[in-house]
């Protein structure tokens, strides 16, 4: 992971509060040249701090409006076969690995009750899955964020 110095914080900060702005108009912001703005850029995502470039669209606005937590259980020897599989499931948005009780948290969307369940059997037909246990998303209470951590790094740099 790449060591993040005050200027990588402030561009990740212009970034994170205006997405869609230009290398140039970064460059204006920041008092920075168009070549420096590029260069860290191209530095920050070779080293992983970009998770994606794809837009954040809304799952009900593609016509999936339920969403559910699938709580997993797996045979740990089978996991990567697993991963791959789910992988192959559109309606499965993202998956962790976690510890505890169960071994993989998947997050789905759906259009509904029907189709959430034609996708937990779906996944319950993997080779290897034991269990699943579904939890429905009945509110976002805090949505992904990252800007809270990004101003802990400039305070603590």
């Amino acid at each position: 992971m790449a060591s993040l110095d005050h200027v990588d914080l402030e561009l990740l900060a212009a970034l994170s509060e205006d997405p869609r702005a230009t290398v140039v108009a970064l460059a204006e912001r920041l008092r920075l040249s168009r070549n420096t703005v590029q260069a860290r850029m191209a530095r920050l995502e070779r080293a992983g701090v970009f998770h994606s470039f794809e837009r954040a669209i809304s799952t009900e606005g593609l016509g999936f409006p339920l969403q559910a937590f699938l709580s997993i259980g797996v045979r740990q020897p089978d996991l990567p076969a697993i991963v791959d599989e789910l992988r192959r499931i559109p309606e499965v948005v993202q998956v962790h690995g976690v510890s505890g009780q169960v071994d993989m948290l998947a997050l789905v969307a759906c259009r509904d009750a029907r189709h959430l369940f034609d996708v937990d059997a779906r996944i319950l037909s993997i080779g290897g899955v034991e269990r699943t246990e579904t939890s429905l998303v009945m509110s976002e209470a805090i949505p992904y964020r990252v800007s809270g951590l990004m101003e802990l790094a400039r305070r603590e740099r």
